[in-house]
């Protein structure tokens, strides 16, 4: 089987919001998704495979980076020309995947969403949290971005069969500029818009800035 764009959706305890997600990906025609339901206790595999995504699932919950390579491995079988990752907690809009497709379309192997590339709205401790991510990445692995943290990237088939992440959890995202530094792909950013909602701002495991300086401070640990 072959998919020319495969979305992969890494996802924990999302059944609020995930069958939401997933429709409004399809509205834009996007087809082939692929949820990793990251060993939820809630309905969200259910709901996920009910709304017409393709669905794996893990026994426990392992972290999102752990959830995008299972994925990245279902679209190596598929034989996927472009990968996009996607969070499942509605905060990203599907208006551009477009535009990630597009850069990829124009030569890049990498094209990294930014928040900060774009006016908007975005909490100022979130700011703070990113801008101590983006320097510690740049320090670690001598690559500058201004969103180390976004969740919403394209890879090409190339780029996304050679990058190789150690860790499981949220570290994924600067693990991967990692490796774009070492395999001297090229890459580009694009502004994305986020929407913050209630919802993914009170979730037990999102992203905040204590998590994500202890995320910095595993990496330069371990790097």
């Amino acid at each position: 089987m072959k998919a020319s764009l495969i979305i992969i959706i890494p996802a924990f305890n999302e059944s609020v919001v995930i069958k939401g997600v997933i429709r409004e990906i399809q509205s834009y025609k996007y087809t082939n998704i692929i949820v990793v339901d990251d060993g939820s206790p809630d309905s969200t595999f259910s709901i996920s495979k009910q709304a017409g995504a393709c669905v794996l699932r893990h026994a426990i919950n392992r972290g999102k980076g752990a959830a995008i390579k299972t994925g990245i491995e279902a679209a190596k079988i598929m034989h996927a020309d472009v990968v996009v990752t996607f969070d499942g907690d509605g905060q990203h809009d599907p208006k551009d995947i477009s535009r990630l497709v597009k850069k990829i379309s124009e030569g890049y192997d990498v094209v990294l969403g930014s928040r900060f590339l774009h006016h908007q709205e975005i909490p100022f401790v979130k700011r703070i949290g990113n801008t101590i991510a983006n320097i510690i990445t740049y320090f670690i692995y001598g690559i500058w971005v201004t969103d180390s943290q976004s969740g919403l990237r394209a890879y090409t088939k190339r780029a996304y069969k050679i990058i190789d992440t150690q860790n499981d959890r949220y570290e994924i995202e600067s693990e991967t500029l990692r490796e774009i530094r070492r395999h001297h792909l090229k890459y580009t950013e694009i502004p994305m818009r986020v929407r913050y909602t209630a919802y993914s701002q009170q979730k037990d495991n999102r992203q905040h800035i204590w998590s994500a300086i202890l995320t910095m401070m595993k990496l330069i640990f371990v790097s």
